[in-house]
Formats: structure tokens, C-alpha cells, sequence
């Protein structure tokens, strides 16, 4: 890759990482308002620190072993950061069921949003969908059957590939959905007596559900893992800040979340295109993404006016 096409790439992951970490921003804020400010200050250091080396750097590095068993997990995790073109052959060879699980994931994500999750109607036709949500897993169900058809005669793997990344939506999301409920009993004082501890490690979990997302969907834009962990580390520490200061004016824009789901149903279509050998350009995932995400700023920035 040329210095632009990085350029890009790194831009589109904070972009990117940034957009979908919003609602774990928002939770992040709420709950740290019922702390310390000395646990304040623990959590915006340390689980920064935790949030960017820890997770989404352990998570790219978890993928590429999990779909290259053959390098084993140190040589996963050394080969990553080298430019061996045996180790990037391999990962590129392998490529196919990382992105068809990858692909997977996102779009089932998206639909669960178009579906069944509250929202500010952004464009025409999302209050209908809204309105059939008992639809969404027969559409999904529907939707893995057919990739699965297509993916077997293509790569049995990539089979395999699709329905493990189904699988990982439905794990992600009922730790999402138990969150919620605790982020509800903490908010209300239900459960004052927690410690700021154990608060903090309640966070700590949350931050790791969210970032799956980010760290699945990165692998649309490379598969370089140094890119990916530079790119989601800036996006998790802006996300961090806005924690701190701008979170109340962040919520204020009211179609930013709209934003971030079609970027990840576009991100999803293009790393399932990928996977069954579609040529997408190095370019297209970073400019979708800012089009998309820069559209709804500016349709939120009217609604404000």
C-alpha cells in the first residue's frame, strides 16, 4: 500500500471507530457521573490503556490466529507485524472466511437496528421497518441460508465462516442487552451500593462488546493488523474525550447513530462482496464511509438549526 491508500485507510478506521463507539461513549459518561473523580480519572487513563493495547489489539490478532490456526498464537501475533510474504499470502489465502464471517456480523447488526431498536428516522422507510420487527429474524435467518448456499460451493470454510459470525452477533448482543439493564438499575440507584470497582470493570466488559464491532468491521478496510490497531486506537481515544466533554452535544446530533448502521450494512455488503472475489478498491470503504457519516452530520446539524 501507498502512502495515501494508509492515509485513508487509517483515517476511514477512526472515522469508523469513532461513529459506532458513540452509544459506548454515551453509557461510559452516565455511568462515570455516579463515580469519584479520582476513580474518574483511573478509568480515562488506565481503560484507554485497557480499550486500545488490550482489546483492540488483542482481538485482530485473536481473528487472524482464529483463521490461520497453522501459525499458532505466537506466531499469530508476531507474524502480524511483519511484512513476511508467506504470513501475508496466508492471511490473504484465508481471507475469504474472516471476511464472510466479518460480513455476516455487520449486516446482521444493521438489521437489528432497522428492525427492532429504537431511533430518529432518518431516511423514508425506516419507521415501516420499525414497525415489523418480529420480521427481523426470520429476514436474518433467511439471509444466512442464502449465503451459506452460495458460500459452500464456493469454499465450505467461508460456510463455516458465515454462521460463526452469526454467532457472534447473537453472543454480542445478549451481553449488549444485559448491559443495558444494569446501565438502567445503576442510573436509577438500584444497585447504590456497588463500588466505583466494580463500576469500573462493568465498563471495562461493555467497552469489549462494543469494540467487536469496530474491530470486526475494520477488517473491511485492510487486513493489516498494525493498521487496524493505529486506526481503532486514535477512534478509541477521541471516543475517550468526547466521554470527558462533548458527550450532551454529541447526543444532540440526532442521526449520527443512523449514520454509523449504513456505514456498517455498506461495510458489511463489502467485505461479503470481497470474500466471494469481488475486487473492491482499497479506497471505496474509507470514502463510503465519510460520505455516509458526513450526510447524516449535516442532515443532523438541519434538524438543530
Amino acid at each position: 500500500m501507498d502512502i495515501l491508500a494508509i492515509t485513508l485507510t487509517v483515517l476511514g478506521l477512526v472515522l469508523f471507530e469513532i461513529i459506532t463507539s458513540l452509544d459506548n461513549a454515551v453509557i461510559n459518561a452516565e455511568v462515570l457521573s455516579t463515580m469519584s473523580q479520582k476513580m474518574r480519572r483511573w478509568f480515562l487513563l488506565w481503560g484507554l490503556l485497557i480499550a486500545v493495547f488490550l482489546l483492540r489489539g488483542l482481538l485482530p490478532w485473536a481473528i487472524v490466529w482464529a483463521v490461520n490456526p497453522s501459525l499458532g498464537p505466537i506466531g499469530a501475533l508476531t507474524e502480524s507485524f511483519s511484512s513476511n510474504p508467506e504470513t501475508i499470502k496466508a492471511i490473504e489465502l484465508s481471507a475469504p472466511i474472516l471476511l464472510a464471517g466479518g460480513g455476516t456480523f455487520m449486516i446482521f447488526l444493521f438489521f437489528h437496528w432497522l428492525f427492532l431498536e429504537p431511533k430518529n428516522y432518518g431516511l423514508r422507510g425506516e419507521r415501516f421497518f420499525h414497525r415489523q420487527g418480529v420480521w427481523f429474524y426470520a429476514v436474518v435467518s433467511i439471509l444466512l441460508a442464502v449465503i451459506v448456499w452460495f458460500a459452500i460451493n464456493k469454499n465450505p470454510f467461508m460456510a463455516f465462516g458465515a454462521v460463526l459470525g452469526s454467532t457472534a452477533f447473537f453472543i454480542t448482543h445478549g451481553f449488549k442487552e444485559t448491559a443495558a439493564k444494569s446501565e438502567q438499575m445503576l442510573l436509577k440507584g438500584k444497585q447504590s451500593n456497588i463500588s466505583d470497582i466494580s463500576k469500573i470493570f462493568y465498563l471495562e466488559v461493555i467497552d469489549a462488546s462494543f469494540s467487536i464491532d469496530g474491530v470486526i468491521g475494520a477488517f473491511a478496510f485492510t487486513l493489516s493488523v498494525p493498521l487496524i490497531l493505529l486506526g481503532n486506537g486514535i477512534g478509541a481515544f477521541v471516543v475517550r474525550q468526547l466521554t470527558v466533554s462533548n458527550v450532551e452535544k454529541i447526543k444532540n446530533y440526532a442521526y449520527l447513530k443512523n449514520g454509523a448502521m449504513y456505514s456498517i450494512l455498506v461495510l458489511g455488503s463489502i467485505m461479503l462482496l470481497d470474500s466471494f472475489g469481488f475486487d473492491i478498491p482499497t479506497w471505496f470503504s474509507p470514502l463510503a464511509t465519510a460520505l455516509i457519516v458526513g450526510y447524516f452530520f449535516i442532515k443532523s446539524l438541519r434538524k438543530l438549526a
